[in-house]
């Protein structure tokens, strides 16, 4: 007797890429969506040498993690320098901007809405 081989179909709706694929843009940050699932929005931010200084207040709750290079962010008037592997919780309409970041610094970042 053969044993039955089983296939399964992947779901309709898979995405799949590479968090370190893709080149660093020449000024400012990249924002890739990658997923979006209900109240949570997951998205990779690749970094230039020159970011854009904006300073955000977000409505949502923001879990962001430094997972190549090196940056330095302004949260609520706090000057806080990161390195790959360390990670933030900024809570909405906490002020922050990226100060600093190293050539090609990537991210990922995860939106809470409520």
């Amino acid at each position: 007797m053969e044993p039955t081989k089983r296939t399964h179909a992947p779901a309709p709706d898979l995405r799949r890429g590479n968090l370190f694929a893709g080149a660093a843009p020449a000024q400012g940050e990249q924002f890739d969506k990658l997923a979006e699932l209900r109240n949570v929005t997951i998205e990779r931010i690749l970094s230039s040498a020159s970011p854009n200084l904006e300073l955000y207040d977000q409505s949502q709750d923001e879990w962001v993690v430094l997972l190549r290079g090196q940056a330095t962010l302004e949260v609520a008037g706090e000057t806080l320098a990161l390195a790959a592997g360390d990670y933030l919780l900024l809570r909405a309409h906490t002020s922050h901007r990226v100060v600093a970041t190293s050539a090609g610094a990537l991210w990922l970042a995860v939106h809470i809405a409520d």
